[in-house]
């Protein structure tokens, strides 16, 4: 004789079978969870957008590793304004960017003071003298966009591969601080690939910069036939640098020929390596002048990136 079940026993059943089904369906969604990797995190889109835009900030070398402009240069630059998104204070001082160099190097952003903070011939304590064109008069370069504030903290931040700010301050003033840089990014990628092309070529690269930017009212102390120096000197605008190759860093020129003698020889080499670069990097024109040594220094050559040819 069979025995049908009651109600109560059917719904017993039921209750076991749905409890039953549930346990199965979580056990399989956990087992489905847990093959499934974890998702990646968002990306920014704004870091990556300055990521993609950053090799077209690092020069024709790739070397530079600082961005410079004032907050009006950056507020009228659309792409300028992508690149330099991570950076939330754009006031005069350096700063990380927030990305880095393909090698992984850091980039800063230089927040520059913009020229109209000088006050007459100074800026703070420092002696900065007069550009020629701040009187009207007309001249082949514009005057400076702005100041990069150099003190004895940041002095040795990089602004390239082989090159920081220290190298390129002007000589006097030694006991002032905060001490003020006008640099062009066209002159150190101009260096850069300079130092590229002698390491091509089983030479140092280590650039030595015996003159870099040089305030008005230091660089008219040399004008004249005495001097040497150009009234409107290309050192003035941050777009000059006087250079010889020291890998021993005795402060003179190395003997690059391998004659056994460091002589102008040795100048005129680095002139042709630099004559090279101008070749293969049109948009880097400018000037080349070779100089015998004197008692106070050895040969050098003055590389400058001023848009014409210049030789002498």
């Amino acid at each position: 004789m069979t025995t049908r079940p009651n109600r109560r026993t059917l719904r017993g059943l039921s209750s076991l079978a749905a409890g039953g089904i549930l346990v199965l369906g979580l056990s399989a969604l956990l087992v489905g969870m847990a093959a499934v990797p974890p998702a990646a995190p968002r990306s920014d889109a704004r870091s990556d957008s300055a990521r993609s835009l950053l090799p077209s900030f690092l020069g024709r070398s790739g070397n530079l590793r600082s961005i410079l402009a004032t907050p009006e240069q950056v507020a009228v630059n659309p792409v300028m304004r992508v690149l330099l998104a991570p950076v939330h204070n754009l006031a005069p001082g350096i700063r990380l960017l927030g990305v880095t160099a393909p090698d992984g190097d850091q980039v800063n952003f230089l927040g520059l003071i913009p020229f109209r903070a000088k006050e007459g011939a100074r800026l703070g304590g420092y002696n900065i003298g007069f550009w020629p064109g701040e009187s009207g008069r007309k001249t082949r370069s514009a005057l400076p966009e702005g100041f990069i504030e150099v003190t004895r903290a940041n002095e040795a931040t990089p602004v390239s591969k082989r090159f920081r700010l220290a190298d390129f301050l002007t000589h006097d003033q030694q006991d002032v601080w905060p001490k003020y840089l006008v640099l062009q990014p066209r002159l150190l990628d101009k260096l850069e690939l300079i130092g590229e092309a002698l390491e091509h070529a089983g030479l140092s690269s280590r650039l030595h910069v015996m003159s870099g930017f040089r305030t008005p009212q230091y660089n008219a102390k040399g004008v004249g036939p005495k001097g040497g120096r150009a009234k409107d000197s290309q050192h003035m605008y941050g777009d000059a640098a006087d250079v010889f190759v020291d890998a021993d860093g005795n402060g003179v020129m190395d003997d690059l020929d391998g004659d056994g003698r460091t002589t102008l020889a040795d100048a005129q080499l680095l002139e042709r390596i630099a004559e090279r670069v101008e070749a293969a990097h049109p948009d880097l024109v400018g000037g080349l002048g070779l100089y015998r040594a004197t008692s106070a220094h050895g040969p050098f050559v003055h590389v400058d990136a001023r848009g014409y040819r210049a030789r002498w």
